[in-house]
């Protein structure tokens, strides 16, 4: 397996200004780095896949999805409207040179109605993500979406939801990330939940239960990864942590980091942790 890093531990507005980031990353023995994506229209695209090309890392992307971007919206065209956004982030996720783009990609973060989720909503985004198989396939692309915890969304929380849900979709380009930190909140066993997603895994956020230095809490790591080196998983096991810059003014769904912990401690430190696991 290969080890990436997310942007989201010095920001969650990438730019050109962190480009310089990739060759740090490269330095240090990283393989890939993690981007994230709200807008597509505020990529720059091009900049940014010479900068991956020179550096050497490869890209992955993260999408969080905006507001009127819904898949299990009751509205029909607000479905279709997310359909085209889905497409227009595989796109360009192809024109950064990426391979993966992941993501809770179900829904807006913190989208709630105070209810269980409904079969209609269940279909609806099957009929969504079914959608885009044939532009996944012509740009060579794995679309993986990742289960949040309870208190970001009522839709998707578990990997076996996950793998469902897959499944029905029915598309070999599409299949589910497993987060760390969601999974320590919502799967009564970690390594269990990794086994069981299978040849449906295609990404792997490593984050601990604080989104702090991995290997200073209680994520069992070591047994996660003997699960993925058995499963000979050959993705991203990719560290993402939160808002450890003192420069970035806020920091996404409110996980702002440890003062005294950098980003390049959470890039360096985890790497070096993740490399004695293997």
């Amino acid at each position: 397996m290969k080890i990436g890093v997310s942007a989201f531990a010095w920001t969650s507005n990438f730019g050109l200004q962190h480009l310089r980031l990739l060759p740090l990353m490269r330095d240090q023995g990283f393989d890939g780095f993690e981007i994230p994506m709200f807008d597509p229209a505020q990529i720059a695209c091009s900049e940014i896949r010479r900068a991956f090309e020179a550096s050497g890392l490869e890209c992955t992307v993260c999408a969080i999805l905006p507001e009127g971007i819904n898949p299990i919206s009751a509205d029909a065209a607000v479905r279709r409207k997310s359909v085209e956004h889905l497409r227009r982030c595989i796109e360009v996720s192809a024109e950064l040179g990426a391979h993966l783009l992941g993501g809770p990609l179900f829904a807006p973060i913190g989208y709630f109605i105070e209810r269980r989720r409904s079969d209609e909503e269940w279909k609806w985004a099957v009929e969504v993500f079914q959608n885009l198989g044939d532009l996944l396939d012509a740009h060579d692309l794995i679309l993986s979406i990742e289960p949040v915890n309870r208190s970001e969304t009522f839709f998707l929380r578990t990997a076996s939801e996950a793998k469902t849900l897959c499944e029905q979709i029915g598309h070999l380009r599409i299949g589910l990330t497993i987060d760390t930190f969601h999974a320590n909140i919502e799967e009564k066993s970690i390594p269990r939940a990794v086994q069981e997603a299978g040849n449906h895994l295609k990404h792997v956020h490593a984050s601990e239960n604080d989104r702090g230095l991995l290997g200073t809490g209680h994520v069992d790591f070591p047994s996660i990864i003997s699960i993925l080196q058995q499963l000979d998983y050959k993705g991203y096991l990719t560290i993402e942590g939160f808002g450890c810059s003192p420069n970035e003014p806020q920091s996404l769904g409110n996980l702002w980091g440890d003062p005294n912990v950098t980003p390049e401690d959470i890039a360096v430190r985890g790497l070096r942790y993740l490399r004695q696991l293997l």
